[in-house]
């Protein structure tokens, strides 16, 4: 596969030079990096090469790539909030390469991992309008269900959890959240690093996880380790404005406020269950560990 053609022939740019690498891909499977077109102007290009591979952690991998295909080709361009248009998409074989809109150059150019009260706000407030527009999207080509810590596609992390209560009540605070009666599209991996700030707002990337779920699994992943004064705050402007969306939508934002709000604590339950299997010293405050407690005394 060859990049500079691609790019040529969705920019229609004569002259394609290689300008900079902006990060690696996870686990040495490509890169992104950004290009110059004809000395003015600049494009973004996602390259997947995975290395050679097997198990369900590399096939896992290879889904995601076909899903974020999917996502910018049939849903991408009706999203009502920020993210990079995306110029050509092209698969060969096992080889995929996304040609993007630089974000940087129309503004959104500031990343952090630690983002400050208002950067989160702007995050909340993405997020908020990202699930009020997707309601009722069945996911077809995504993933059926999102979010990259999903139970079915992490039985090794789950055998890796130390036996106790929250390993036993994995399968039911799975299916709990299966069974909400509201659903839209979930982001998949709505951390920080995958959004990018401007002076006014934000956008996202990253859509490799995206699929179907309660729009509260991205709010918890978000705000994992938030102070919880500021988590009640998020919260609380989640709904702010997410509500008068749904309302505008002909859709009951009462029942679906409090549903989301009751599943919080699930969600939040979910990615725990994640973590402990994956990386057992991650951090979880008092608050986030007893909303996971309250989660497993309910399934005593």
């Amino acid at each position: 596969m060859h990049v500079e053609d691609c790019i040529r022939r969705a920019t229609g740019a004569k002259v394609v030079r290689r300008a900079a690498r902006v990060q690696s891909l996870w686990s040495g499977y490509g890169e992104v990096a950004r290009y110059a077109l004809d000395g003015a102007g600049t494009v973004v290009v996602k390259h997947v090469r995975p290395p050679a591979g097997e198990g369900l952690s590399h096939q896992r991998k290879l889904r995601s790539y076909d899903v974020e295909m999917a996502w910018y080709t049939t849903r991408a361009s009706s999203c009502p909030v920020r993210v990079p248009t995306c110029l050509a998409v092209e698969r060969e074989q096992q080889e995929w390469l996304f040609v993007m809109e630089d974000l940087d150059a129309v503004g959104f150019a500031v990343r952090t991992r630690s983002p400050s009260a208002d950067q989160l706000a702007h995050c909340v407030r993405w997020l908020a309008s990202f699930h009020a527009h997707h309601l009722g999207d069945d996911a077809s080509g995504l993933w059926p269900r999102g979010t990259y810590w999903h139970l079915a596609t992490r039985p090794d992390e789950l055998a890796a959890m130390p036996d106790g209560v929250l390993k036993r009540a994995a399968h039911a605070i799975d299916a709990r959240l299966a069974s909400a009666r509201f659903r839209t599209l979930v982001h998949g991996d709505a951390k920080p690093a995958n959004f990018c700030f401007s002076q006014a707002g934000v956008a996202a990337v990253d859509f490799q996880y995206v699929g179907g779920g309660c729009g509260v699994q991205d709010l918890a992943y978000l705000c994992a380790g938030v102070p919880e004064p500021l988590w009640h705050t998020l919260v609380d402007l989640y709904f702010d404005v997410l509500k008068p969306i749904v309302e505008s939508m002909g859709l009951p934002a009462d029942e679906l406020e409090a549903e989301w709000r009751a599943v919080y604590p699930w969600a939040w339950a979910d990615f725990e269950r994640f973590v402990h299997g994956w990386s057992p010293g991650w951090p979880v405050s008092p608050h986030e560990r007893r909303m996971s407690e309250r989660v497993c005394e309910e399934l005593a």
